[in-house]
């Protein structure tokens, strides 16, 4: 009968594989580092909690029955799939498992910053999997925050919460966006003085419409904010204005009717950066938020 009184443990499968393994108490006992007598109750405990016997015992021999068969090639499994579950459990602890959810703009994968992030990190926790979105700028602080994100992957400045921080991964120019055939497309670089009178397209970043209008002496006619910088290029190609825009679009977005001018003057900054929450705990997330300090420091030297 079995005895449901007690739960079967782990010395019960190690102590029933050893004597499977030999089929002999004696050297059983020893390879376990117990004397015979205790291993012979550990047996005889286990098969109690089964209720049947698991080994044909005699003098001469030990042999297994054909439930002790059965058991044993369970109980290796278990010890198998023990030994893994550790074993992952370890690896997440130090960061090598486990998953991680990025937000972005898409002027960060535009300029490659994103991809070469996630190319770097991918080759050295390959046991990591990455979903990545891309997110309306103004909301990724929020969705940080809240825990919904990992890593947000921004443009400067940015207002973040007290318990966000962020670190600055590129540093690029803004130029201006404008119809191939309108009249600021035949000059090679754009004063700010001369856009006075233009109408502004915005993209979500719009750091760099303030400060050409502040240089130009005027207040932009801001005529649409439609989002994306996709959606922005378009709207220019069709007439409705210019944009102020990242360098790095440039090279990576090409519209029929678009083409991009160079601004007069000191250049206007633009940067890249990756926010983050400061007392990160999940081993997974702080791998990467060290990667991105790494490059932030190297920027900089």
């Amino acid at each position: 009968m079995v005895n449901t009184e007690k739960d079967m443990e782990l010395r019960h499968f190690r102590c029933v594989l050893a004597v499977a393994h030999s089929l002999h108490f004696a050297r059983a006992a020893a390879e376990l580092g117990i004397s015979p007598p205790a291993l012979t109750k550990q047996v005889q405990e286990t098969e109690s909690l089964l209720g049947t016997r698991l080994f044909q015992r005699s003098k001469r021999a030990v042999a297994l029955t054909a439930a002790g068969e059965l058991f044993v090639i369970e109980a290796r499994r278990a010890l198998e799939q023990l030994a893994q579950a550790q074993e992952t459990a370890r690896r997440a602890g130090r960061g090598e498992l486990g998953r991680l959810e990025i937000g972005y703009v898409a002027s960060a994968a535009y300029a490659g910053v994103l991809q070469g992030q996630f190319a770097r990190f991918r080759a050295s926790h390959p046991g990591i999997h990455i979903g990545a979105r891309e997110y309306a700028m103004d909301a990724l602080p929020g969705l940080l925050d809240q825990g919904r994100l990992d890593l947000a992957f921004v443009r400067p400045p940015l207002h973040l919460p007290d318990g966000l921080d962020s670190v600055v991964l590129l540093r690029d120019r803004f130029v201006v966006a404008v119809q191939a055939d309108s009249a600021l497309a035949r000059h090679a670089q754009v004063a700010p003085a001369a856009m006075a009178q233009q109408a502004f397209i915005v993209p979500e970043q719009e750091l760099g419409t303030l400060e050409v209008s502040r240089r130009g002496g005027f207040a932009a006619q801001v005529v649409s904010r439609p989002g994306s910088l996709v959606a922005v290029l378009t709207e220019v190609s069709l007439g409705a204005g210019c944009a102020i825009v990242p360098h790095s679009v440039m090279a990576s977005v090409s519209l029929p009717g678009v083409v991009f001018r160079e601004l007069a003057g000191p250049q206007i900054s633009s940067e890249i950066a990756a926010a983050f929450r400061r007392h990160e705990a999940a081993p997974a997330a702080r791998a990467f938020i060290a990667q991105l300090k790494i490059t932030a420091l190297s920027l900089n030297r």
